[in-house]
């Protein structure tokens, strides 16, 4: 699998996931500048956390009309696999990629902690390493992370399976009062039509090795390796 991660302006999330892709696949990701308008053949494009920015306007807003943007709009809506994590989640909503907005979390407070996630289908290149239903732990690290959609759009991408994960308890539970940001049906992930481009809040690439407390995250990067090998 060769993989591309898209570098922004106050991105600060690049490292972790380019280290998380090398340790599980071997190969280290090109590694592309926002404002390049080329982007190599690559079988998978990440759009990694941080700040791009600064976050001014809008989280996600000024980056999803950097150049390179064009691009990974072009690979994506031809089946190329885009993964964007927090900022990067925020991005490809703002590029129109993915359905909904992040808005300000709940509480209008930076929040950052573990949390569980229940993964709602293994049909997808992202997720077939893990089970339907399993509760996972990773990170998240956000101001802006509640995720809103309208009532038609949210009906339309719940009854077509392309919510990815939920915030849950340790127990698979839905519940508000453990949703870190307040979003809507507990709704940390989203996947396009396609199920080619996933956005998600967490961050799977800080949990892939034990020593990091928890492994919970490696799957999702095992799935994108064997599916796209």
């Amino acid at each position: 699998m060769k993989a591309a991660v898209v570098i922004f302006p106050g991105s600060n999330r690049d490292v972790d996931v380019i280290d998380a892709l090398t340790a599980v696949s071997g190969k280290e990701p090109l590694l592309i500048w926002h404002r390049n308008t080329e982007l190599p053949k690559a079988d998978l494009i990440v759009l990694p956390g941080g700040f791009s920015y600064g976050d001014y306007l809008r989280s996600g807003a000024m980056a999803a009309r950097s150049p390179i943007l064009k691009e990974v709009t072009v690979r994506a809506q031809a089946g190329v696999a885009v993964l964007g994590i927090c900022n990067g989640f925020q991005i490809l909503t703002e590029a129109g990629l993915l359905p909904g907005v992040l808005m300000a979390n709940r509480d209008l407070k930076f929040v950052c902690r573990n949390i569980h996630l229940k993964v709602e289908r293994t049909d997808t290149v992202f997720t077939e390493r893990y089970a339907e239903g399993q509760v996972i732990r990773v990170p998240v690290a956000h101001h802006d992370g509640n995720y809103f959609s309208d009532s038609e759009t949210l009906t339309r991408i719940e009854g077509e399976g392309q919510v990815a994960f939920r915030y849950c308890t340790p127990e698979g539970h839905l519940d508000d009062s453990v949703n870190p940001n307040g979003s809507i049906n507990g709704i940390a992930g989203v996947y396009n039509e396609n199920r080619n481009v996933l956005g998600l809040m967490p961050h799977p690439e800080d949990h892939i090795d034990e020593s990091q407390s928890c492994a919970d995250g490696r799957p999702l990067f095992e799935s994108l390796v064997e599916s796209l090998a």
